[in-house]
């Protein structure tokens, strides 16, 4: 045998009865009139199979039953409103789908976003990191806004910042000109690792690919420990390393670009104008 249902609709006329001791004024809460409402206790009285009310010349009172289910009542209707209030909540949240280079967006994108999130609290941003060589293809079905690394002078896209593309390693780590050059890079499709070979190739420079990894902190960690020497941007060189030219070709520029998609939403516009505020004062104050 299956538990009776307990309709919200009934609960909130049982409710209004238990606090008005009135059917006549409980109704007229409800707007609805006396007889649907006294329809509407029956049929709880009914699921329910214990009597809620009796009457009396001074009004309508609640039974011991009664008295009991209006605890439970409250809670129901409570929760049921609470339920409500947030899917509505989440309705209105607006999402921005945001796709960015791991080194951007681990140490320049989070700052930015803390401080977007105090004042859009609705807005909810979803960041992916990684190659971004591949991202702006997928604006509008994968991502609202992709900031992702071209050759300097190419792609498209607003422009925020130039980047240097320079050798790093360990601080103790020689740079010997007659040694095979162990080198920590990404997989293919990034521009860094391109960058490199073409260099060493061009310079005729002995090197072997050391470690690859999809990762900044794996790279990173590799040439800390004096394995390789890798790529990175000069400004977000990271603390553990140094720049390195003694020896080595040099490197080409890279611009960082802002990538929107079509019938980008108020919110993603809200998030596109704020990083590009923000990286842009990042670049003249931090960055340089």
């Amino acid at each position: 045998m299956t538990a009776p249902v307990l309709d919200p609709d009934l609960l909130k006329a049982f409710v209004a009865i238990a606090e008005h001791r009135s059917f006549t004024r409980a109704a007229a809460t409800l707007h609805r009139t006396q007889s649907a409402v006294s329809v509407q206790i029956k049929r709880l009285e009914e699921r329910l199979g214990a009597r809620l009310f009796q009457r009396t010349r001074a009004g309508v009172l609640l039974t011991t039953a009664g008295d009991e289910l209006l605890v439970y009542a409250r809670r129901l209707l409570d929760l049921n409103a609470e339920a409500i209030d947030a899917l509505h909540a989440r309705k209105r949240e607006a999402v921005v789908r945001l796709g960015v280079m791991e080194d951007y967006g681990t140490i320049i994108i989070p700052p930015l976003l803390a401080r977007f999130a105090k004042n859009h609290p609705d807005v909810r941003v979803e960041i992916e990191t990684g190659l971004t060589a591949t991202m702006p293809a997928r604006l509008g079905e994968g991502y609202d806004l992709v900031i992702a690394m071209h050759p300097e002078g190419q792609g498209a896209g607003e422009l925020l910042r130039r980047e240097q593309a320079v050798w790093a390693a360990a601080a103790s780590y020689p740079v010997r000109a007659r040694d095979t050059l162990p080198v920590a890079l990404y997989p293919p499709g990034c521009l860094f690792r391109q960058w490199a070979a073409e260099a060493l190739d061009a310079a005729g420079r002995s090197w072997r690919l050391a470690f690859v990894s999809r990762t900044l902190a794996a790279v990173e960690a590799i040439a800390a420990q004096g394995l390789a020497i890798t790529v990175v941007k000069a400004g977000t060189l990271p603390p553990r390393l140094r720049a390195v030219s003694d020896g080595l070709p040099p490197l080409p520029g890279a611009d960082i670009r802002l990538h929107r998609a079509r019938n980008l939403s108020r919110a993603g516009g809200l998030l596109a104008d704020h990083l590009q505020l923000g990286i842009s004062q990042l670049a003249s104050h931090i960055l340089t």
